[in-house]
């Protein structure tokens, strides 16, 4: 049995203290001391993880203001602050050991938007594509780029100085800083303009920090300014952290931000900022390269750059090659045409051109596409492109590009590319070379790689596979990182180009040289006792401190070597997270992982519950626990010899007893086992996976709630229930039993079984089992047109009418229909962690259907996320064989052709597809399948942007879920259920949806199956 864990990292009590005293002077935000919280926020993007000692969520800048002010007050003198955004840094930016200070949770509100004057006003905790959404019905948007967009914050964008795809004609964050609202160490709240002379003497006369701080950035520019320009490098990426060479602008004025931006949090905390905003060009083409060898394109690129494009954007193979087994390769496959006669691509370029005159933007193409036309066949070109036009198409391709950070950590094996020397920035007439060198550095130790980046600006990410939990192979960290640092050198580069210093702040001293002292003035000027962020960028000039080194801050690695292979294995879908934080997706029309767009807290989202299950692992194995035999345990020993220790063990719980299990619990109930991360996340983290694996052995030594039993037996119950179901309907519809079964059962409600049966129906249509002997009656003409239709529970009993729909359109549609017996499909027994019953039932299940597929006859599923079940859930563990349950599209669009001459009959309309989150991200090219059968009946059919309904099986339907499953439904669903425009369009393709929009604003979508079945009616 499973023991207790109670001996984890205690907060030290001075941070505890501190804790207190804020909350005493006035803190609104929220804390979190709690283990859990730590555990999730001591890792970024990076190799690195540094426990933090407490979180907390400022709610304004007053908090700020008290945060600083306490902190640089004598007794607390060594507590340490560390601002974080989106916390997707690859550097370990964020990570300390002191206490997290998080303003994405509360402080992300766009303030102000000036149109006319192109500028707007934003907290930090704002994300870059949220605030472009709010610019965009202003035809405005704020301009570097970034492939972590969707999560990344603007308060991190002005720490690290952000930029990416498309910097030589945007620059970087801080070209489009204004102004910046920043709460210094003692508490002032400062508001940081360029400045004249003028204004500038008169703020150095104060006689506090401000006043310091503007003598001390004064003085070293005005003393050291010759250094400065011959130091700083004359790149698109330059220097960032303290920027001396850009305090002084191009009128002459002082600006303060430009040491702020790119500080790392090291400085100040950046509370608020005004930011210049610019059209966004009417206009844009890409042309897509393709090339035989990497190579051939870097040395390409340079040459490329002569036809004035506004960035181009390098990809190799590695990168290329995992984009096409992700989702996002359905969107943009058609752009990447191959031919049996070409080569392999090794490398593509994407050449983008923007504009606000088409018929020039027009010509620039042609002149480059006839310019490749005149080259190709040419050794080191390219053998083939494509163009691509119009915004639309244009961000398809750049949503691929923006997921290769991601998917590099998508490999195989136990080594993974990971980020440490990977966004190096030289000349880029220096790349093509620069590169040479550095393959040839990886080559000589053995280690594969991926490589992606902007060789317009001279900046390529590179991440050599390695595996951290190797001690011999995590000293590569220090050898390779080496001998980059002496690569860019000698190429007059820099190791940090885009992504900021954080831990590898070890080599500033080598970079800077004679001007890194000035460096650390100007840090004890504005930090003098080392509390922001230490350890980042320089430490003070007076004090001792040091930097951090890349190779002595604790890794992810050295973690997880402490959990034993076996278990690794099991929870492999959890092990190789790797921070990049594609499940913090802001937009609530993705479907990325509701529970964390819901609360907010990073603990409820694949990254946070795979950190919190990795952390459960190590501590087991610390406790001498083999999780992967006491799951074993748990799915095949004795209940009623473990019912005593889970009694006593549930009632120390209730009481209040500390256990970090109940913890890992909390989180991992949150889940909504919607499986989006499986598809969306670019690692293909499976939290549903190890979810269930968690719940098993959690429920060894805990008194599951009875909803559990209620939810798991249900589907086995339903059949005999559906025989009599009136006591049923009555219970779930009487006021005082919802009551009971709310407060003593966990369940707010229940649909209601269907008075008339499936088999009634069938009855009435001639409609037969899938039989062994009724398949073998069938005859051969007969065979090609039949299909058998797989029941599950939830639309065969609890939405019988669409199942005899189904039936009636293929029936009419030619089609003699059968219908396979109903048997468990097991899914909600998965979900709740029945490991032992779910195979069971499984095995079942897969037994009849394989006896059913031997007579060659298609088989299909009504509801998606049961229907994939089979494709996902059953051969998850690799011990049963697929067995082909395809999505009723996936088969109808085949015989698109039955429904074109009833189309032809018909009158246009226009339907909107309110998609199942399983079936658009887990079988996204499906959605294409429903808009050309709509098209084949001569119907318009789109897919409606929207995130997760919030049902999810029944997750809404549980008392401790109901909340959090209406925020999820109100975060998208609801806007466009009742727009008044969408009136009559919407169909809703998931049982789960159409109950959730029933239940919440009465209203009754049909499925897509029974529109189509009208229209043929009609026709």
């Amino acid at each position: 049995m499973i023991p207790r864990i109670a001996e984890v990292h205690i907060t030290e009590q001075l941070y505890l203290d501190f804790i207190e005293v804020i909350k005493i002077n006035g803190f609104k935000g929220e804390i979190n001391p709690d283990y859990a919280s730590r555990v999730v926020l001591s890792t970024d993007n990076s190799i690195y993880q540094v426990l933090p000692q407490g979180v907390v969520f400022p709610r304004s800048v007053d908090d700020l203001v008290v945060l600083a002010r306490l902190a640089d007050t004598p007794r607390f003198k060594e507590i340490v602050l560390s601002a974080r955004g989106g916390g997707t840094g690859t550097n370990g930016q964020s990570l300390t050991d002191g206490l997290i200070v998080d303003v994405s949770r509360h402080m992300n509100q766009i303030l102000e938007i000036n149109a006319e004057e192109r500028w707007v006003r934003v907290q930090g905790g704002v994300v870059k594509d949220q605030l472009n959404a709010a610019l965009k019905p202003y035809g405005l948007f704020f301009a570097p780029e970034l492939s972590t967009s969707n999560r990344a914050t603007v308060g991190g964008m002005i720490n690290t100085d952000a930029s990416g795809q498309g910097s030589c004609m945007y620059g970087k964050t801080r070209d489009h800083v204004l102004e910046l609202s920043s709460v210094f160490l003692d508490g002032t709240l400062w508001h940081s303009a360029p400045l004249d002379d003028a204004a500038l003497e008169q703020i150095k006369q104060r006689d506090d920090r401000v006043g310091e701080v503007h003598r001390v950035v004064d003085q070293v520019f005005t003393e050291h300014r010759d250094l400065i320009d011959a130091k700083f490098p004359k790149l698109n990426r330059c220097l960032t952290g303290y920027d001396l060479a850009h305090i002084r602008d191009e009128e002459g004025r002082f600006n303060l931000n430009s040491v702020l931006c790119g500080a790392e949090g090291s400085l100040a905390f950046i509370a608020e900022a005004k930011l210049n905003v610019l059209p966004i060009p009417k206009y844009s083409a890409l042309v897509n390269l393709k090339y035989a060898g990497f190579q051939d394109s870097l040395e390409d690129a340079a040459q490329l750059m002569a036809w004035g494009p506004t960035s181009i954007e390098t990809v190799d193979s590695k990168v290329l090659n995992l984009a096409m087994n992700d989702i996002v390769w359905d969107s943009v496959k058609a752009y990447f045409p191959q031919t049996e006669d070409e080569p392999t691509i090794q490398g593509i370029n994407l050449v983008e051109y923007t504009g606000d005159d088409e018929d020039e933007l027009q010509q620039k193409v042609a002149k480059l596409t006839a310019y490749l036309d005149s080259v190709s066949g040419e050794a080191g070109k390219s053998f083939g492109y494509s163009v691509t036009m119009g915004a639309a198409e244009v961000n398809k391709i750049w949503g691929m590009r923006k997921k290769s950070v991601g998917l590099l950590g998508n490999g195989q094996g136990e080594q993974r590319p990971i980020p440490f020397v990977e966004d190096t920035a030289v000349p880029p007439e220096n790349l093509a070379a620069y590169i040479k060198e550095f393959r040839e550095l990886l080559d000589s130790h053995h280690l594969a790689y991926g490589m992606f980046g902007h060789v317009d600006a001279g900046v390529l990410h590179v991440r050599p596979a390695i595996d951290m939990k190797d001690e011999v192979e995590e000293k590569l960290i220090r050898v390779i990182s080496d001998g980059v640092v002496a690569l860019t050198q000698k190429y007059h580069g820099l190791i940090w180009g885009e992504h900021g210093k954080g831990v590898r702040s070890e080599y500033s001293p080598a970079f800077f040289g004679e001007l890194y002292p000035q460096l650390q003035v100007i840090k004890g000027a504005f930090d003098p006792r080392n509390q922001l962020n230490p350890g980042k960028i320089c430490t003070p000039l007076i004090g001792g401190a040091e930097l951090l080194k890349i190779d002595e801050v604790p890794t992810r690695g050295q973690h997880d070597r402490q959990i034993p292979a076996g278990a690794r294995d099991d929870y492999k879908q959890a092990m190789f997270c790797n921070g990049n934080g594609a499940c913090y997706n802001y937009d609530p029309k993705d479907a990325m992982c509701p529970s964390w767009k819901a609360t907010r807290e990073r603990k409820h989202s694949p990254k946070g519950r795979s950190s919190l299950i990795r952390e459960w692992l190590r501590l087991m194995s610390l406790q001498g626990v083999d999780v992967v035999e006491e799951g074993r345990k748990a799915r095949y020993g004795s209940f009623m010899s473990s019912l005593p220790g889970r009694i006593k063990n549930s009632w120390k719980k209730n009481q209040g007893e500390y256990d970090f299990n109940n913890e890992v619990h909390e989180a991992m109930m949150g889940c909504l086992a919607c499986k989006s991360c499986v598809a969306q996340c670019p690692i293909k983290v499976n939290v549903p996976d190890f979810r269930s694996r968690f719940l098993e052995a959690y429920y060894s030594r805990y008194l599951r709630p009875v909803k559990d039993y209620m939810v798991g037996g249900l589907e086995f119950m339903i059949p005999y229930l559906s025989r009599f179901p009136a006591p049923y309907n009555w219970m779930m519809n009487n006021s005082l039993m919802k009551a009971v079964f709310r407060r003593w059962i966990g369940m707010v409600d229940s649909p209601a079984i269907c008075t008339n049966t499936l088999k009634q129906g069938m009855d009435k249509r001639g409609v037969l089992f899938a039989t062994p002997d009724n398949l073998s009656a069938i005859t051969p003409d007969l065979r090609e047109r039949s299909v058998i239709i797989v029941q599950d529970a939830f639309t065969s009993y609890f939405e019988t009418p669409l199942v005899l729909d189904v039936i009636d359109l293929l029936n009419r549609t030619g089609f003699n229909v059968l219908v396979a017996p109903f048997k468990p499909n097991g899914k909600p027994l998965h979900v709740h962690g029945f490991k032992a019953a779910f195979n069971k039932a499984a095995d079942a299940n897969t037994a009849m259907l394989q006896t059913l597929a031997t007579s060659g006859i298609p088989m299909v599923g009504v509801d998606p996320s049961m229907t994939l079940t089979y494709r996902q859930e059953y051969v998850d563990d690799g011990t049963r064989q697929q067995v082909k349950v395809e999505l009723i599209q996936e088969w109808l669009v085949k015989h698109c052709d039955l429904l074109a001459e009833t189309g032809a009959r018909l009158t246009p309309h226009e339907y909107k597809l309110l998609a199942h989150c399983s079936e658009k991200t887990s079988a996204a090219a499906s959605m294409a399948d429903w808009k050309q059968i709509f098209q084949a009946l001569g119907q318009s059919l789109e897919l409606q942007a929207t995130g997760c309904c919030g049902m999810a099986g029944t997750y809404g339907h549980e008392s401790e879920h109901f909340d959090t499953s209406r925020k999820i439904y109100d975060l998208s669903w609801s806007e466009v259920v009742n727009d008044p425009a969408n009136e009559g369009k919407l169909v809703a393709s998931g049982y789960s949806c159409r109950s959730q929009v029933k239940r919440l604003d009465d209203k009754q979508l049909p499925h897509p199956i029974q529109v189509l079945l009208a229209l043929v009616k009609q026709g």
